[in-house]
C-alpha cells in the first residue's frame, strides 16, 4: 500500500434516518488496513456508568457538542455500553520492549479505538477507550481501569497539553459502578483518550518479529501518510520517516526534562511514532532537583529515571530503526548502505536533543541571544539545584522575578540549602544578562511564557485522587485541574497549588495503573 492509498477513499460515517443526538462524524483508516493489524471487538458494557468530567475544549476542537456529550447517551458512549454511529471498534495488536525485554505480543489489552475524527484543525485524532474491557490481548487481565489512573492521566495529560507538550488529551472520564481488583478493591472507570495516533515503535516491532516485511511496509506507509506526508516526496522516504521520528523524540524529550516531567515506563510500546506523550502511568514532576529521580514502583534498577530518559528515548529510537532495515535496504540498494542510513539517522538523535534542550534553558535563563558559554552557565545552575535540593519548578518560575532587580530579589536563593551558592552563580549570570538587548520587564514576561507557575504537583494529584476514590469528592480534582490547564499565569489566590509538599507529604513512589 502506497502512502497516498493509505489515508484515501475513506468512507463517509453510515447515514441513518433517525440520527442520535451524539454525532462523532467517524472517518476511519486504520480499520481499513488488513486484519492482522488488530482485532475487531466491541467494549464491555458496565453497570452503572456516571460522567466524572468532559473536556469541552477540546470536544469543541474536534467538532463535537460538549451538550450532547453530557447526556445519558453520550455517557453510554463514553462508557462502552452504546456505539456511537459510524464507529468500528477494534484493538490494536503491537509488541514491545518492556524495561529492556522483548515481548512479541501485546496489543490493546483494555483499549478500543472507536473511530477516527478530523478535527477543526485538520489534523486526524484517534478516539480510543481505556479501560473498557478485555480483549484477545488481555493476557488474562480484566480489561478494565481503576478510577485513581484514569484520573492521574486526565489530570498529567490536560497539564502537559496547557505547557505545550505534544501529548495525548483526555475527552472524558466516567465511573462504571463496578469494582476492580488490584493491589486492593477499587472503583472502576474509563477513559476516553484522543491521541493523532496510537501508533507506536512495538507496533513496528510487531511485524518485524514475525518477518512480515509487507506488514512492516503497509505500517510505514500508513504513518508516513497520517504523520509525515513530507517524507513521501522524497527520494527515500522510509528514511525520511525514520528521520522524522527521530526529530519530533528528540524534541519531545527535550521539553520533558525542561519541565522536571519523569514518564515512568518508556517502553517501546509506549513510544509514539507521532512524537506525542502517551500512557501516563507511574508519571511524576520532579520537586527537588535530582537527576537520578525515580518515582516509579517497579522500575527498581532507575532504567527510566529523569536524567536516562534521553538515554531511554535513543534506545527505543535504535528498536525502530532495526524493524525497517527490510525496507531501507529496499531503498538504499542493499543491507550494508540500509545499515548506514539507519545509523547515520540514529546519530542526529543527540545533536537534536541537546540544541532543543540549551535552546529551552536559554529562554527559561533570559537569554534570547546566543553565546557559547550559555550551556556551561545553564549547567552549573543546574547542578548547584541538584547540589541544594532546590526545587525545579519554582527556581526557574523566580528566577522570571529577579530579572526585574537588579541586585537580586530573594525568591530563588532560599530555595537552596546554600543561599551563597546561588548567590556565586547569579553573579555570571547577571552579567550574561547584560549582553541581552531586550528591556528587564519584557525579558522577564517572555521568561514565564516558558517556566510554568503551576505543575501537578504529586501531593496534590495523590490528595485529588485519594478523595474522590475513597469519598467520591471530586472537588479537589476539579481545583487542581483549573490550576494546571492555565500553567503560565500569575494567579495569587491559587498559591498551594505552586507550593511544594512538606515533608510529611512527599510522595515517595508512584504506581502503574494496571
Amino acid at each position: 500500500m502506497s502512502s497516498t492509498d493509505a489515508l484515501a477513499n475513506v468512507p463517509p460515517a453510515n447515514s441513518c434516518s433517525a440520527c442520535p443526538s451524539v454525532r462523532f462524524s467517524f472517518e476511519n483508516t486504520y480499520a481499513r488496513l488488513p486484519e492482522r493489524f488488530y482485532t475487531r471487538v466491541d467494549p464491555t458494557p458496565v453497570h452503572s456508568p456516571h460522567l466524572v468530567e468532559v473536556n469541552v475544549d477540546l470536544a469543541r476542537k474536534l467538532g463535537l457538542d460538549p451538550d450532547t456529550l453530557t447526556t445519558p447517551e453520550g455517557v453510554e458512549i463514553f462508557a462502552g455500553n452504546r456505539l456511537a454511529e459510524g464507529s468500528e471498534p477494534l484493538a490494536m495488536a503491537y509488541a514491545g520492549h518492556q524495561f529492556g525485554y522483548f515481548v512479541p505480543q501485546l496489543g490493546d489489552g483494555r483499549a478500543n479505538l472507536l473511530g477516527e475524527l478530523v478535527g477543526h484543525d485538520g489534523i486526524r485524532y484517534d478516539i480510543q477507550l481505556k479501560g473498557s474491557g478485555p480483549t484477545p490481548y488481555s493476557r488474562r487481565g480484566d480489561g478494565r481501569a481503576a478510577l485513581g489512573p484514569v484520573l492521574r492521566e486526565y489530570i498529567l495529560s490536560e497539564a502537559m497539553a496547557a505547557l505545550n507538550v505534544p501529548t495525548t488529551r483526555a475527552l472524558a472520564a466516567v465511573t462504571t459502578g463496578e469494582q476492580v481488583l488490584r493491589e486492593e478493591v477499587m472503583p472502576g472507570a474509563v477513559l476516553t483518550r484522543v491521541a493523532a495516533s496510537h501508533l507506536r515503535v512495538g507496533t513496528f516491532q510487531y511485524f518485524a518479529a514475525r518477518g512480515d516485511t509487507e506488514g512492516t511496509r503497509t505500517l510505514a506507509d500508513y504513518a508516513i501518510a497520517r504523520h509525515y506526508p513530507e517524507a513521501a516526496k522524497t527520494k527515500q522516504p522510509y528514511r525520511a520517516l525514520l528521520n522524522g521520528v527521530i526529530s519530533r523524540q528528540a524534541q519531545l524529550v527535550a521539553q520533558w526534562m525542561l519541565l522536571g516531567f519523569i514518564h515512568g515506563v518508556m517502553n517501546t510500546d509506549n513510544t509514539s511514532i507521532s512524537g506525542e506523550t502517551i500512557d501516563y502511568g507511574p508519571c511524576a514532576f520532579m520537586e527537588a532537583y535530582d537527576p537520578a529521580m525515580v518515582f516509579s514502583s517497579i522500575d527498581h534498577q532507575g532504567r527510566y529515571a529523569y536524567g536516562n530518559q534521553p538515554h531511554a528515548a535513543h534506545w527505543n529510537l535504535t528498536r525502530l530503526a532495526e524493524t525497517l532495515l527490510p525496507i531501507l535496504e529496499q531503498e538504499a540498494g542493499n543491507e550494508a548502505n540500509a545499515l548506514a542510513s539507519a545509523k547515520e539517522a540514529l546519530a542526529d538523535f543527540v545533536p537534536q536533543y541537546e540544541t532543543a534542550r540549551v535552546a529551552g534553558l536559554r529562554r527559561r535563563l533570559g537569554l534570547f541571544t546566543e553565546s557559547d558559554g550559555d550551556a556551561a552557565l545553564a549547567q552549573d545552575l543546574l547542578d548547584r539545584m541538584a547540589a541544594n535540593r532546590a526545587d525545579f519548578t519554582l527556581t526557574f518560575r523566580r528566577l522570571c522575578d529577579d530579572v526585574d532587580v537588579p541586585e537580586g530579589g530573594e525568591g530563588v536563593r532560599t530555595l537552596f540549602d546554600e543561599p551563597s551558592s546561588f548567590d556565586e552563580w547569579a553573579g555570571g549570570w547577571r552579567q550574561r544578562l547584560g549582553q541581552e538587548p531586550l528591556p528587564a520587564p519584557v525579558r522577564a514576561a517572555a521568561m514565564r511564557l516558558a517556566s510554568p507557575a503551576f505543575i501537578p504537583r504529586n501531593h496534590l494529584v495523590e490528595a485529588a485522587l485519594n478523595a474522590a476514590v475513597e469519598r467520591q469528592d471530586f472537588q479537589a480534582f476539579e481545583e487542581l485541574l483549573d490550576a494546571v490547564s492555565r500553567p503560565y499565569e500569575n494567579r495569587p489566590d491559587l498559591e498551594r497549588y505552586a507550593t511544594p509538599a512538606r515533608p510529611e507529604e512527599l510522595v515517595r513512589q508512584t504506581f502503574c495503573g494496571t
